[in-house]
C-alpha cells in the first residue's frame, strides 16, 4: 500500500463504520475517534475528520449523544487550546438536534472548550455560535443556547457581556414556553437541571457512561448591579409567567438572586414575588416553594422570616395537597432551628400535630423522618409534654414506613431527656413494633437495639429485651434471622464476652438440639457470626464443639454450612495461634465432610480444607 493510501485508510475505515447497520458498531466507531485522531495527526484532523463529522454524520441519536461527548474532549487532538474554535461548528449543529439528552451533551463540551480558549477566541468564534443558536429557528437551538451564556461571560469584554445580558433577557421572554424554562433553569440552577427521562434515554446515558459536570449560575457571574438592573426585571417576568412548569423554576431563581443581595434589598427588589410563589395557584410552585423552604430562608433574612415566611410556612403546613404538605414537613427542624422556641410552641407545634394525624401516609412518613430534629430545639421538658405523645402516635400508625421511620431516629430523642424517659415512655411500643406483622419494622428495630443496650445497661437489657433478642432468631423470614445473628455479634461487642457466655451462648447451643431444622441452621449462623466476637476460650469451649455436632446433621444444607463456618473459623484460629484445635478438631471434620455424599458439602468442605 503506498504511503497515501495508508494516510487514508483510518477515514476510511471510519465511513465504514458509520454507515454499517449495527448500531453498536457505529458506536464503537465514534468511541474510537481519539486514536484516529492520533493516527491523523493534528492537522489532518482539524482539515478531515472534524470536517467529515460535521456534514458526514447524520445518525440515531445514540450515535449523536457519543460523539457530543467525545468532542468535549477533543481539544489536545486537534492541537490544543488555539485551535478548540474548531470543535464548536459539529457542536453548534449537536445543539440544535431535537434530542434533549444530545442538545444537553454539546451544551456541556461547548461550556468545557470555551473554558481554556483565549478571549479573542471566544470572541471570535464563540460567540456568533451563541447569537446564532440564541436566534434560531427552532425552539431547540434557542433552548441549547441557554446554557452556554454563564461559559462565555466571565471570558468577554464588558461590551459583549452587555450584549449577553441583553440576548439572554430576550430568551427569558421568548415566545416558546421550553425556551423560557431553559433560561429560567440556567438562570440559577447550580447543576444542570433534570426532568424525567424516559427509560430509552436512560440507557442512552448508560450506554454513554454520562457523566453530569457542574455548571455556574449566571447570576453568578454577574455583579450585582447588573443583577439589579437586568436580571431583576426577566425574573420578575418570569415569575409571573402563565406556565406553571416555568413560575416553578424561578424558586431556584429566587434563591440565587437573594444570595447575592443584602436582607435590605431583598426587601426592596424580592418580597413581592416571595410573596406571590408562597401564595402561587399551582400546587406545583407551592410545592417548589417548600422543598426549598429552608435554603430560602436562609437567603432572605431574619426579618423577612418573621415578617413574611413565618405565616408562609403555616400556610404550606396547612396546605390542600398532600405533595406540599410532604415538601414542608421535611423542612420543619431545618425552619424552627431559624425561629425562636416560642414561636415553635406557638405556631409551628400545632401544625405538627395536625400532620401527625394527616390522611396522607406520605405526609406522616416524612413527619416521622424529620420530627425528632425538634427535640434539640424544645429542651427535655418540652420534649417530654409535647414531642412524646407524637412519637407513640407514629410509633402505632398504621402505616409500616411512618413506623419505620420515626425507629430510625429515636437516638435524637435519647440525647435530649435521656434513655431512662424514653425507655418508660416509649419501650412498651418498640417492644410492640418487634413482633410487627411487617419484616421490615421487626429488621428496623433490630438494627437499633445495639445502640438502645449500650444506653439501657446490662441490668435492664436482660430484663426486657434479652428474650426477645433471642426469639428473632426463631423468625420466619430469613433476612431478619440472619439481622438477629448480627445483632448478637454486635451485643457481644457492647457488653462483653462474659456477658455472653452466661446469657446468650446457652440459649444458642440449646437451639442446635432443636427438632426444627431452621433453628439448628440458624445456630450454625449464630455461632458463626459471635466468633468474630469471642475470645479463644468461647471458641474451644463453645463454638467448635456445637459446630462439629452439627457437622453430623442429616439435614445436607446445615452440612454445608458448617463447612463454611469452619471456613470462617480457620483464618480465626490462626492468627490466634491456636493449631492444636485446628488440626486436632477442625481439620478431621473438614476431611469428613470432604467425602461427604452431598455434593455441595464436598464443595465447601474442600474449600475450607484448602485455608486450614
Amino acid at each position: 500500500m503506498e504511503d497515501t493510501d495508508e494516510a487514508l485508510y483510518p477515514i476510511a475505515v471510519l465511513i465504514d463504520e458509520l454507515k454499517h447497520d449495527d448500531v453498536v458498531l457505529r458506536l464503537n466507531a465514534i468511541r474510537r475517534l481519539s486514536t484516529i485522531a492520533l493516527a491523523l495527526g493534528p492537522e489532518r484532523t482539524r482539515d478531515e475528520l472534524i470536517p467529515f463529522l460535521d456534514e458526514s454524520v447524520d445518525d440515531e441519536d445514540e450515535i449523536l449523544l457519543a460523539l457530543a461527548e467525545e468532542l468535549g474532549n477533543f481539544i489536545d487532538y486537534v492541537g490544543g487550546p488555539p485551535y478548540g474554535h474548531i470543535l464548536f461548528t459539529p457542536l453548534e449543529n449537536l445543539a440544535a438536534v431535537e434530542e434533549t439528552v444530545v442538545r444537553e451533551k454539546a451544551v456541556e463540551s461547548a461550556s468545557k472548550i470555551v473554558a481554556v480558549l483565549s478571549q479573542q477566541q471566544v470572541e471570535e468564534f464563540y460567540m456568533p455560535m451563541l447569537k446564532r443558536l440564541s436566534v434560531g429557528d427552532w425552539f431547540t437551538s434557542r433552548t441549547s443556547a441557554c446554557g452556554l451564556y454563564a461559559a462565555a461571560y466571565p471570558h468577554v469584554s464588558p461590551a459583549h457581556q452587555d450584549e449577553l445580558r441583553h440576548l439572554y433577557a430576550q430568551l427569558c421572554n421568548d415566545d416558546t414556553p421550553m425556551v423560557r424554562r431553559a433560561a429560567a433553569t440556567h438562570l440559577a440552577v447550580s447543576q444542570r437541571h433534570e426532568s424525567r427521562l424516559s427509560p430509552r434515554r436512560e440507557l442512552m446515558r448508560t450506554r454513554c457512561n454520562r457523566v453530569d459536570i457542574a455548571s455556574q449560575k449566571f447570576t453568578r457571574t454577574l455583579t450585582k448591579a447588573h443583577i439589579i438592573s437586568d436580571i431583576l426585571p426577566v425574573f420578575n417576568s418570569l415569575a409571573q409567567d402563565e406556565q406553571d412548569s416555568v413560575r416553578l423554576l424561578t424558586v431556584e431563581c429566587l434563591i440565587s438572586i437573594a444570595e447575592a443581595l443584602k436582607p435590605d434589598e431583598c426587601k426592596t427588589h424580592i418580597l413581592s414575588v416571595l410573596r406571590s410563589l408562597c401564595s402561587d395557584k399551582s400546587w406545583r410552585v407551592r410545592y417548589m416553594i417548600a422543598d426549598k423552604f429552608v435554603q430560602l430562608s436562609k437567603t432572605v433574612g431574619a426579618d423577612i422570616i418573621k415578617e413574611d415566611l413565618m405565616s408562609a410556612f403555616v400556610h404550606i403546613l396547612k396546605d390542600s395537597e398532600a405533595e406540599v404538605r410532604t415538601a414542608a414537613s421535611t423542612q420543619v427542624p431545618g425552619f424552627c432551628a431559624l425561629i425562636g422556641q416560642d414561636v415553635i410552641l406557638s405556631e409551628v407545634l400545632p401544625c405538627v400535630k395536625d400532620l401527625v394525624t394527616d390522611p396522607s401516609q406520605h405526609v406522616r412518613a416524612a413527619l416521622a423522618t424529620q420530627i425528632s430534629g425538634l427535640a434539640p430545639l424544645l429542651g427535655k421538658e418540652h420534649t417530654i409534654e409535647h414531642l412524646l405523645p407524637l412519637f407513640l402516635q407514629l410509633l402505632k400508625d398504621e402505616a409500616s414506613e411512618v413506623r419505620l421511620n420515626i425507629i430510625s431516629k429515636l437516638d435524637r430523642v435519647n440525647e435530649v431527656i435521656g434513655i431512662e424517659l424514653l425507655s418508660q415512655s416509649l419501650l412498651p411500643a418498640i417492644v410492640e413494633l418487634a413482633e410487627d406483622k411487617q419484616w421490615r419494622v421487626r429488621l428496623a428495630i433490630i438494627e437499633n437495639i445495639p445502640l438502645l443496650a449500650s444506653q439501657l445497661g446490662v441490668a435492664f437489657f436482660d430484663e426486657k429485651l434479652s428474650n426477645l433478642c433471642m426469639s428473632w432468631l426463631g423468625d420466619c423470614v430469613f433476612s431478619i434471622r440472619e439481622a438477629a445473628t448480627n445483632n448478637l455479634r454486635k451485643l457481644i461487642e457492647v457488653f462483653g464476652v462474659d456477658w455472653a457466655k452466661q446469657t446468650i451462648l446457652p440459649k444458642i447451643l440449646a437451639m442446635a438440639q432443636h427438632s426444627n431444622y431452621l433453628y439448628r441452621m440458624t445456630t450454625v449462623f449464630a455461632i458463626t457470626t459471635i466468633a468474630q466476637a469471642a475470645n479463644p476460650e468461647v471458641i474451644r469451649d463453645y463454638i467448635v464443639p456445637t459446630a462439629t455436632t452439627l457437622s453430623a446433621d442429616p439435614i445436607p444444607n446445615i452440612r454445608f454450612n458448617v463447612a463454611k463456618a469452619f471456613g470462617v473459623l480457620v483464618p480465626i484460629l490462626k492468627k490466634a495461634e491456636n493449631m492444636t484445635m485446628l488440626n486436632d478438631q477442625i481439620k478431621p471434620t473438614l476431611t469428613k465432610l470432604s467425602e461427604d455424599a452431598d455434593m455441595d458439602v464436598r464443595y465447601f468442605a474442600q474449600k475450607a480444607l484448602l485455608t486450614a
